[in-house]
């Protein structure tokens, strides 16, 4: 969706390897799904869910997309953002979505697909998406981010707070004590959030039978998932299916 320049938001895919480059205006990348490696600057990173990168103005840098992904990606002029931000994020330019943030990407990206992100809601969106930033402390990459990954790339799993805790290799009161302090939600939430999040994309982009996406995801059955999808965001995979449907 593009507005008048230089701002725009819109869905993204990236290829396996790009060129380095820079570009007049700042961009703040907020991946939906999938993993980007980034260089931006001097400093790399992996960029995921639950993962930001801001690039400012000017800086050099590459992106190289691992397999499928999916990122909601904003092109920023100086009047969209302050000082205080782009010199806070310009040091350290990959950050920690917290959950907060994490709903108003979901809500921007499920407006985008659908058709449904006129302007002027973009234009009320950003400040809120980068309040909810600026409020979230930066981090370095933590033990975390290999699981994440991992979880990422295999949602059907039968993943147990123990399991992820073995595969990270912590004990599950440190796994519980990094998702709180990073995340500010239990692995269970987290879990959860991924393979929601992955059945949405199923959804709105291959003709599988939800029965099959429910299975792929880790949920028993097509009930289960329902359940899940009902509770969490108040509409059924097949409402959602049918909904884009009627907006494309």
């Amino acid at each position: 969706m593009a507005l008048p320049p230089p701002f725009k938001v819109d869905l993204r895919s990236y290829a396996a390897h790009s060129d380095e480059h820079s570009h007049s205006f700042s961009q703040l990348v907020l991946p939906i799904a999938g993993k980007l490696q980034m260089r931006i600057g001097a400093q790399e990173g992996c960029v995921q869910q639950g993962r930001a990168a801001f690039v400012a103005s000017g800086t050099p840098h590459s992106q190289a997309g691992q397999g499928a992904n999916r990122s909601l990606v904003l092109d920023l002029g100086d009047a969209d953002i302050t000082g205080d931000f782009v010199e806070h994020m310009s040091s350290r330019p990959f950050a920690i979505v917290s959950p907060a943030a994490y709903r108003l990407i979901s809500y921007m990206g499920l407006a985008l697909q659908q058709g449904s992100a006129r302007a002027e809601i973009a234009r009320h969106w950003v400040p809120l998406m980068l309040d909810a930033l600026s409020v979230q402390a930066v981090r370095p990459a933590s033990r975390l981010s290999a699981l994440m990954a991992l979880v990422e790339t295999r949602p059907g799993q039968h993943w147990t707070t123990e399991s992820m805790a073995r595969e990270a290799c912590l004990s599950v009161s440190r796994l519980h004590a990094l998702f709180r302090a990073e995340l500010d939600m239990t692995p269970a939430a987290w879990l959860m959030q991924v393979r929601l999040e992955r059945v949405r994309e199923w959804l709105l982009h291959t003709n599988q039978p939800i029965a099959q996406i429910a299975l792929a995801a880790g949920y028993s059955d097509q009930n289960a998932l329902t359940r899940a999808m009902r509770k969490t965001s108040g509409i059924t995979p097949a409402a959602l299916r049918r909904q884009a449907k009627e907006s494309a």
